[in-house]
């Protein structure tokens, strides 16, 4: 019979297999995680070096140590990955990444190889043991702002449709594109109606004879607002927007940021710090008492800015409104004569030409689509001297209720949309939308979708649960934390550092308590826990194997001390080692058997040993 060192080895041997197994699947996993990371971010890059450097250790891993080094590698990744990409589907994977990890570490430390049900339920346990210290981490400790970019690299990449240059005449046609933009919530469960589901991004100030494009503001912001800690949130929007290669984020305009890590500029648009593209969850709330209004913001010397001669009968329709009357009257005219005439909406208008472009598009062609009619009502209400801009954004977007979280309006490229604001002295900044003036049925511009298919339906089902996910885990922002530790502690501002540290030292020990449970506990498969039991009940009564002896000779020694065991041990030692040493695969039902056996052998012992 093998002595017991030999039979530790084969173990430890049958022990790393399941462990590598486990392992590659875990790198195979995060490899697929990495696919949706932003280049520009430096924290996707040291991801993504840690990855390949984990699975380069695994490729020349042959001791145990080197196995615990690659589960800690992954194990940080799947953190680093946490980090850089919260929505659902990506948690979800991290989460299979990290109980892949513990999974494979248990493994590598159980000393035998146990079965699947086992080492899930003590991974379970792991993970149980871990969650207490990640949910006191999570809501106490300071929270961090959205991660920057490392360049500009991201900040070329147009991938929501929208662009900070608006050249209309430079465009042939329209490619139809439904790629998701954002998708918005509202805490009083419905949407604005259909006209006023107006989203801006950008506003375009410049012209120079050819395009619109957004002016460098700077500074130009009433400044970031004070964290919302106890205004109503019955009136709330959530939105959830994706990766975007411009510098602004979609909203309506109204109310204000919730937190302190976007501002609204004085022009309206609503910016992250720096910019970073990257998807984002944030919160629009009803506006503090007080708070700055862009609407309010007079127009600069840009915005009544006109290249005079380029269209010369633009010029001419212009001065001939200047003599309507105030800024309301040339605003009727212009709207009066739009009306007037055969304008038509077309995805495929053609270009226009390079010289008196607008002349061309108002008086010849009269084909467009949402671009020109902002540019050229811009360019004819400076021309009569009424301040005007051109605002770029979405419009409309399609209502969906899904069955797993709240109600929400879907935004696609298709969406992308161009109007303008003209300066009212009595009123602020105004929209107007050209496009809807047209006589024809649908001449907002609007994308009609057609009904969802079933694979479409799906998509839309999964982003509902997305967006219920990222309010809840990505809801949970700095103005969240100092809401909820207002109410906990009140003025005691200072107990929070002391507060932190209690949470985490019972979370601590805790689950140090739950892992020294989890260790005195027999790992392998049934057959060996059962084995082990055994040898336990022996232990209880002074009967433990001397240093070197094999489980033979330990039997035989207690069967001639007492001999009234001799039948049971007996009875467990030969099913025992005919399955563990046998030839031929080791079955599950075998396995069962057996341990039942050997569970009704240490039943008798506990009886024989008791008497």
């Amino acid at each position: 019979m093998p002595p017991a060192a030999p039979h530790g080895a084969r173990r430890a041997r049958v022990s790393a297999g399941l462990a590598g197994r486990l392992q590659w699947l875990t790198q195979g996993l995060l490899a697929l995680a990495l696919l949706g990371l932003q280049p520009d971010l430096m924290l996707s890059w040291l991801a993504i070096g840690l990855t390949v450097l984990a699975g380069l250790k695994l490729l020349e891993a042959r001791r145990r140590g080197e196995r615990r080094l690659v589960g800690l590698l992954q194990l940080i990744c799947a953190g680093l990955l946490g980090g850089l990409r919260s929505d659902l589907a990506p948690s979800l994977l991290q989460a299979l990444v990290v109980g892949g990890a513990l999974a494979a570490l248990l493994a590598l430390e159980s000393g035998d190889e146990p079965d699947w049900s086992t080492l899930l339920r003590r991974s379970l346990v792991v993970l149980a043991a871990a969650l207490p210290m990640a949910v006191a981490l999570f809501v106490l400790l300071p929270r961090l702002a959205p991660f920057n970019p490392i360049s500009d690299l991201g900040q070329r990449r147009a991938v929501t449709g929208l662009s900070d240059r608006l050249a209309p005449g430079g465009i042939a046609s329209l490619a139809s594109n439904g790629d998701p933009a954002a998708r918005v919530s509202f805490s009083r469960g419905q949407p604005p109606p259909l006209q006023d589901r107006y989203w801006r991004v950008l506003v375009h100030e410049r012209f120079d004879g050819e395009a619109w494009t957004v002016r460098d503001t700077g500074d130009d912001a009433p400044g970031p607002p004070v964290p919302d800690l106890s205004r109503d949130r019955e009136d709330r929007q959530i939105w959830l927007a994706e990766a975007s290669g411009v510098a602004s984020l979609p909203w309506s305009g109204q109310g204000q940021p919730v937190g302190d890590e976007l501002a609204v500029t004085g022009l309206g648009e609503l910016r992250p710090p720096h910019g970073a593209p990257q998807r984002r969850l944030y919160a629009i709330g009803a506006a503090a008492p007080g708070a700055p209004d862009w609407r309010r913001a007079p127009p600069g010397p840009w915005d009544s800015q006109w290249s005079w001669g380029a269209n010369p009968r633009l010029d001419a329709l212009g001065r001939r409104w200047r003599a309507v009357g105030p800024p309301q009257a040339r605003l009727a005219a212009a709207e009066a004569w739009f009306r007037s005439q055969p304008f038509r909406y077309s995805r495929q208008p053609g270009t226009l030409p390079q010289r008196q472009p607008l002349d061309w598009f108002l008086f010849e062609r009269r084909v467009g689509f949402c671009g020109h009619y902002a540019s050229a009502f811009t360019a004819l209400m400076r021309a009569a001297g009424v301040p005007a801009r051109v605002v770029s954004g979405y419009h409309g977007g399609d209502w969906v209720r899904p069955w797993g979280g709240p109600g929400y309006l879907d935004l696609r490229q298709d969406n992308a949309h161009a109007w303008s604001e003209v300066w009212l002295p009595e009123l602020g900044w105004q929209r107007v939308d050209p496009s809807t003036w047209l006589a024809q049925e649908g001449g907002d511009g609007l994308v009609a979708h057609a009904r969802p298919g079933p694979l479409s339906w799906l998509v839309r089902q999964w982003w509902g649960l997305d967006l219920a996910w990222g309010r809840w885990w990505m809801g949970f922002n700095r103005a969240a934390q100092e809401a909820l530790l207002q109410r906990l502690l009140g003025n005691q501002r200072q107990l929070v550092g002391l507060v932190a540290l209690g949470a985490v030292a019972a979370a601590l020990g805790g689950a140090l308590a739950a892992l020294a449970g989890l260790r005195r506990r027999p790992m392998g498969d049934a057959p060996r826990r059962e084995l082990e039991r055994c040898l336990t009940l022996l232990s209880r009564h002074q009967l433990q194997p001397q240093p070197g002896e094999t489980l033979p000779r330990f039997f035989a020694r207690l069967a001639e001390r007492q001999p009234a065991l001799a039948p049971d041990l007996e009875g467990m030692l030969g099913p025992y080692q005919s399955w563990r040493y046998g030839p031929g695969p080791k079955r599950r039902r075998q396995a069962r058997q057996l341990a039942e056996e050997l569970r009704r052998r240490r039943r008798n012992l506990t009886r024989v040993l008791g008497r």
